[in-house]
């Protein structure tokens, strides 16, 4: 039995991680979070201490910057709805490591089409901006395009948001 798939997009601050939740929390808990950050400096240490005080009761955390799937497959396997917060954040994790991005997205792919718990996955939308400079950001925007590409044709709902209100494109 496969689970319901949400993908949630949006830029920065635009209500994305809140909605997110707001979907999760709505189902019977308890809820995994698996988050994807890494903390490279102290302000991003803030952040993420603040995410974890806002979660409240309730949620099991899987802090995994890489090995996606196998925090699906953890949390798939203990029968907790999902959030993954954030798609991105995973993404830039495996470009700095030199992953080959294709076989881990098609990873996600694979692992998605199996999962039986209802799951919401965050990204940020980095394709509405003006032409990146260089490379490596116009590599990410393309990455970040295709995954989330991909992961909207295998779900079975996903909302853009913008301003804290949600806009249901599927």
């Amino acid at each position: 039995m496969k689970g319901e798939l949400t993908l949630v997009l949006g830029g920065a601050r635009s209500g994305k991680s809140r909605m997110a939740e707001s979907l999760i929390t709505g189902l019977p808990g308890p809820w995994t979070y698996i988050a994807t950050a890494q903390a490279f400096d102290e302000e991003m240490r803030e952040r993420i201490r603040h995410h974890r005080g806002d979660r409240g009761e309730g949620w099991v955390t899987i802090e995994e910057p890489m090995d996606l799937v196998g925090a699906l497959t953890r949390a798939d396997a203990a029968g907790r709805p999902v959030l993954v917060d954030c798609l991105t954040l995973w993404l830039t994790n495996i470009m700095l490591e030199g992953r080959d991005v294709a076989a881990e997205s098609a990873r996600l792919l694979d692992m998605l089409g199996q999962l039986a718990v209802p799951a919401v996955m965050v990204g940020n939308e980095v394709g509405l901006g003006i032409v990146p400079d260089n490379r490596l950001s116009r590599l990410f925007r393309d990455h970040a395009g295709r995954l989330h590409q991909d992961i909207a044709r295998v779900a079975d709902k996903v909302l853009f948001m913008a301003a804290g209100l949600p806009m249901h494109l599927k």
